[in-house]
């Protein structure tokens, strides 16, 4: 198991993601920060704030090192107890200005944990979803069927049962709701060997411009009205809801003492909630909740 590997594809991931995002910004930069954790490892954060396209972005590196897992953890997982852990990935959302064009979020990462005289428990986990606050038919089937060509050469099954577990996991129980339309999502993967597995990773976040870009191309130009915006603004209240009560890596970074800064960078910079607010039925922000906020055959609405 080449940990080695890992990190040098997940940095890679990082610069060419930021890259290509900073090159639709006229290329602006990043801004970049350096971090180490007390406990063990560091990582990199990059940011990009109030840019014409790009409202807020954060994708973030991190490797952390720990000589016992968090209480938390093992109380789920005992057979990691007294073991020495490393967990590293890359992660980012991007919060796009214009209200017509979705925030996207995606991750990959590998976990391991290791004592001495036996071997080491790892798995590799991430995938990408999107989140769009006006409906678009054409962004959801291209996100997803970029999704389903990341996940072909690996077998048949592996879409739909990614797919499946990103609308389960991506779910507000306490509004009934999904965050947004899906995409991937897999978790404590490790049934292929590593091998397969890294090259799964490597597939879903080479996969991840891919799918992106050309949804951001499409609408970051569209014209908008501030009733949209404020729609906008409300709806990213969701996101916020889900990552702060449910997001396995929020709170695992956070009881493990991670870099709040860097934990925290995929909350947008600016939200609002309301009271009891409703859409009027017919209007677009209506279709968003009945069309497109809840599990679809995206690849079936094609034929």
């Amino acid at each position: 198991m080449d940990a080695a590997a890992v990190e040098a594809y997940l940095k890679s991931l990082q610069r060419r993601i930021c890259d290509a995002l900073s090159a639709l910004e006229g290329n602006r930069e990043f801004a970049t920060e350096s971090w180490e954790r007390p406990e063990g490892g560091g990582g990199i954060s990059r940011v990009l704030a109030e840019g014409e396209v790009i409202e807020k972005g954060g994708v973030n590196f991190s490797h952390v090192l720990g000589a016992g897992m968090p209480a938390s953890a093992t109380q789920h997982r005992p057979e990691l107890a007294g073991r020495s852990f490393r967990a590293m990935g890359v992660s980012l959302v991007i919060h796009p200005r214009n209200p017509h064009a979705p925030t996207s979020h995606a991750n990959v990462r590998m976990f391991m944990a290791e004592k001495t005289g036996e071997p080491p428990v790892w798995w590799m986990g991430g995938g990408f979803d999107l989140t769009p606050y006006y409906g678009y038919e054409e962004d959801a089937v291209s996100w997803h069927q970029t999704a389903k060509a990341a996940c072909d050469p690996f077998g048949d099954d592996v879409y739909p049962r990614f797919k499946k577990w990103c609308d389960d996991y991506f779910f507000l129980p306490h509004r009934q709701e999904p965050r947004g339309i899906g995409g991937l999502f897999y978790d404590d993967l490790n049934e292929w060997g590593f091998d397969q597995t890294f090259a799964f990773m490597q597939s879903v976040g080479d996969s991840y411009l891919k799918a992106y870009l050309p949804i951001l191309e499409r609408r970051k130009d569209l014209p908008w009205t501030e009733a949209e915006r404020q729609w906008q603004l409300y709806r990213r209240g969701r996101y916020v809801e889900f990552n702060l009560v449910y997001d396995r890596g929020t709170l695992f970074g956070l009881q493990s003492n991670g870099r709040t800064e860097a934990i925290l960078m995929s909350l947008p910079p600016l939200v609002r909630w309301e009271y009891g607010l409703q859409p009027e039925a017919g209007t677009a922000e209506a279709r968003l909740m009945t069309d497109y906020l809840k599990p679809r055959d995206w690849l079936g609405a094609q034929n």
